[in-house]
């Protein structure tokens, strides 16, 4: 696939929360752009649902169903958007996913975040990526089964991510 790399500073949000639905279409089931909750930053989401088994490439992956989620902020205080790209199992209560926000600032411009329920369990400096949200898209997408299989376990419960991988992109 082709990306059309358009000049930033010309983003509109939604905008580019329907390019990023046209996008996610092609990959995954049921998808559509939302307004954000109140608790959430920015204005959208994209949410879309995948079979985990068919999107890791593992057909002894533990669960099957599982969502992805998207959101970008395009003004910020920062001279860069801010994003929340997560995986997400309803039936595990498991988020992971990478957020480019004003939040683990110690951890640099973007971390690397498992969440059991609401809860953080575990957060990671990762690669910032400074390039048109799209891009990102591309970019992450590839790296999600790398993150979620580095998630470790015990009893149902994640710990955090296996120190040992590299999964920290």
């Amino acid at each position: 696939m082709v990306v059309f790399l358009a000049n930033r500073a010309n983003l509109q949000n939604k905008r580019l929360h329907d390019r990023i639905q046209n996008r996610l279409t092609a990959e995954l089931d049921n998808v559509r752009r939302r307004r954000a909750e109140p608790r959430e930053a920015g204005s959208y989401r994209v949410v879309g649902e995948v079979d985990p088994r068919q999107f890791l490439d593992d057909e002894t992956y533990p669960t099957t169903t599982a969502r992805i989620e998207i959101g970008f902020q395009i003004q910020t205080s920062d001279p860069y958007e801010h994003y929340w790209f997560n995986w997400i199992e309803p039936e595990r209560s498991l988020l992971v996913g990478w957020h480019q926000d004003d939040m683990h600032t110690d951890l640099g411009q973007v971390h690397l975040q498992v969440n059991k329920g609401s809860s953080a369990i575990d957060h990671q400096p990762a690669r910032f990526i400074d390039s048109h949200p799209l891009d990102v898209i591309e970019q992450r997408l590839g790296e999600f089964p790398n993150a979620v299989h580095a998630v470790e376990w015990n009893d149902n419960t994640p710990l955090g991510f296996d120190s040992s991988a590299s999964v920290i992109g």
